[in-house]
């Protein structure tokens, strides 16, 4: 999945010499946390979020006193240096970016222009999307070892109950790196049957961790 399949590509942007209070009306009225700011060609030159606008803006205690803080330009406060994603980006790795440099939004650009925005909500909701979370099923974990034909052979035990796969990953195994575990979110609301037999067919079933007796 690419970064263009996901981005927000109507984008709610200001120039740089919008007043800070002219800001803080645009993240109310329109419940966004994130600012491009743009030139009159499109090309982005900053970036203001809900944070900088929070640090920037006078306690109500003393508006009266700095309210002359409210009409300064927001070139002022605004970030400029900026991480950035191209609309053919991996989304994976653009999340990998998000987790090592601890952001929040990064702007998309295309031939030096602002075409889109992805958020970590953006970010999260694809994750849930991927990992058919959001969709009725039941979950199972399989420690495997990482030989060829052995995801054939747990897809071929789920077929023969009739039940289809939402979806799969795969991550390591702690206790042994010479092992994987196997996700699977099947729609079926009673895996048991399944399990049972994985188990015969010699895989160890991490989850549902259901005691052999009760099979």
């Amino acid at each position: 999945m690419i970064i263009e399949d996901i981005m927000i590509k109507d984008v709610i942007t200001l120039q740089k010499n919008a007043t800070l209070q002219q800001a803080i009306d645009l993240v109310k009225q329109k419940k966004i946390r994130h600012i491009p700011i743009v030139d009159d060609e499109q090309r982005l030159i900053g970036l203001l979020c809900d944070v900088d606008i929070r640090s920037a803006t006078p306690s109500i205690f003393h508006l009266d006193e700095y309210k002359e803080d409210l009409l300064k330009p927001i070139s002022d406060i605004m970030i400029t240096d900026i991480y950035t994603a191209h609309p053919l980006d991996f989304v994976e790795e653009i999340a990998f970016v998000f987790y090592e440099q601890k952001i929040s939004c990064m702007p998309v650009i295309s031939d030096n222009k602002l075409v889109g925005i992805i958020t970590e909500t953006d970010l999260l909701h694809t994750y849930v999307e991927l990992t058919g979370s959001n969709q009725p099923a039941s979950q199972i974990e399989v420690k495997v070892t990482n030989k060829s034909g052995t995801l054939s052979e747990i897809a071929e035990v789920i077929k023969g109950h009739n039940s289809n796969v939402n979806s799969i990953f795969i991550y390591p195994y702690k206790e042994d790196p010479a092992f994987k575990v196997l996700v699977l979110r099947i729609q079926t609301m009673n895996p048991l049957k399944i399990v049972q037999d994985l188990r015969s067919s010699g895989y160890e079933v991490l989850w549902p961790d259901i005691p052999e007796s009760t099979l």
